[in-house]
């Protein structure tokens, strides 16, 4: 029997802590639930791939954090630019949709979310957790070239050179079609009053690196989970060190860790075994 196609998403807005956030709503005729997040500087629309697989079995929701995509910016940065409100907003968000328990998939900083929800406010709530290439421990090098390109993003006169720039910063994210690549710019592109384009975020989000130091810092968090975690590791990623992913091996909920080839930080969730790694887990 043929699968049926996922149906279009929805696009959604909700008050979340007193901020307005912005998510898209996939396979809403399901009533188990993924909560898709996605990484520092991007957007839930970067979701889209995985979500439109999943949506065959799963309603999915992918937000866009506050300050990024269609998502309020804070007018409290240095505050709220922060996982603890992340979190916050987090909760008031599945409070919202009443979602009792679910499973969460978070790529990067999306994943550091779930990490910390899934220890605090959402613990026992989220069933199942992955974490797309982020740990308990992040790399302090791999913080600095995210910072350096992410803190004051570049402007370019037309989308096409917007499209070129993402292609070599997000070239880790492993293989991509030329499709692929032209979605990722469309769906996280602004313009500029000077009429020029940029990414389609806060700049001051990088603010979480310097009034919240230690935001990344999670093994206590980690060692006191009680849930199945599957860990996808970007093969060459310079965030998600060997080491790292080993000891959440061995430590906490003794995650199980799938090395992904061809990618670094942090894998783009667009191949079919890299949906067939998440569904399976989420499956179980």
């Amino acid at each position: 029997m043929m699968s049926m196609p996922p149906a279009f998403p929805t696009s959604h807005y909700r008050t979340c802590e007193g901020r307005e956030l912005h998510y898209m709503e996939w396979g809403g005729q399901h009533t188990e639930t993924v909560v898709a997040w996605h990484g520092l500087a991007r957007t839930g629309r970067d979701m889209d791939a995985i979500a439109g697989h999943l949506s065959q079995r799963f309603r999915v929701i992918c937000p866009d954090t506050l300050g990024r995509g269609l998502s309020q910016w804070s007018p409290d940065p240095e505050r709220e630019y922060c996982l603890a409100f992340y979190e916050a907003q987090a909760v008031s968000l599945v409070e919202q949709l009443d979602l009792r328990r679910f499973h969460w998939l978070g790529t990067s900083m999306g994943g550091a979310i779930g990490l910390r929800a899934a220890a605090g406010r959402l613990r026992g709530r989220i069933q199942r957790l992955v974490l797309n290439d982020i740990g308990p421990q992040i790399c302090e090098s791999a913080v600095q070239r995210i910072r350096s390109y992410a803190g004051s993003p570049p402007a370019f006169a037309t989308v096409g050179e917007l499209e070129a720039y993402f292609r070599s910063v997000y070239k880790p994210y492993g293989w991509m079609s030329d499709t692929m690549w032209r979605q990722l710019t469309e769906t996280s592109v602004r313009r500029l009053p000077d009429g020029r384009v940029t990414p389609h975020y806060d700049p001051a989000m990088v603010m979480q690196f310097t009034h919240h130091p230690d935001d990344y810092l999670q093994w206590d968090a980690w060692d006191s989970l009680d849930l199945p975690v599957l860990c996808l590791r970007g093969e060459d990623s310079d965030l998600l060190l060997p080491e790292t992913a080993d000891a959440m091996r061995v430590r906490g909920p003794r995650a199980v860790v799938a090395q992904i080839p061809g990618c670094g930080h942090a894998p783009a969730l667009n191949t079919p075994a890299q949906f067939a790694l998440v569904e399976r887990f989420l499956a179980a």
